[in-house]
């Protein structure tokens, strides 16, 4: 195929790569704003708090950080309000082709979506297994319950097949994981 300019085109050597580039957090980020834009839910990402030590001040519009902590650990990754239920969750990748590490997910995040939980909020993980481009809603029920009866240092995917719930993707939103609250919030 000729294009304008003479530049020519072998649509037989174009390769594809479908969702290249895309990891959960954009996928995440892309959903809620869909969200937030539709007026179904106002959910956001959490900023992780630091403390800035350096700065180089080159220009008032042109100041860059140069050292900075963080302050004390973040909880969670998002939160915010959907069908006036408080929601948070973290999400996280891995490439194991079998089994999600616990060591991915810090004791304090585990306690604040137990206190989330026992307050009458919902939280969860997500979790993307990114060699089998699959991504998994576990509540946090029952991610408690694997820690409380296992002696694991990972959670194989056998549990998430039967415990967590496939979150399919899509245009808009990229991954409905609100559809799995509907019917969390249903069955409650």
């Amino acid at each position: 195929m000729n294009y304008p300019n003479g530049i020519k085109k072998d649509f037989i050597n174009i390769k594809t790569y479908g969702n290249r580039g895309m990891n959960l957090e954009e996928d995440l980020n892309d959903s809620n704003k869909f969200y937030l834009n539709s007026n179904i839910a106002s959910i956001y990402k959490k900023p992780t708090p630091i403390t800035i030590n350096k700065v180089d001040y080159k220009s008032r519009k042109n100041a860059v950080i140069k050292e900075a902590h963080f302050i004390v650990p973040s909880t969670t990754d998002y939160n915010g309000i959907y069908k006036g239920k408080y929601i948070d969750f973290e999400a996280k990748e891995t490439k194991s082709l079998t089994s999600f590490p616990l060591s991915n997910i810090h004791s304090h995040q585990i306690e604040h979506l137990k206190r989330i939980f026992n307050m009458g909020g919902i939280g969860f993980i997500i979790v993307r297994f990114t060699r089998l481009n699959k991504t998994y809603l576990l509540f946090i029920e029952d991610l408690l319950k694997f820690i409380n009866d296992n002696f694991r240092a990972s959670i194989p995917l056998s549990y998430f097949n039967d415990k967590g719930i496939i979150i399919k993707e899509g245009l808009n939103p990229r991954l409905d994981y609100l559809k799995i609250i509907d019917n969390y919030i249903e069955g409650r």
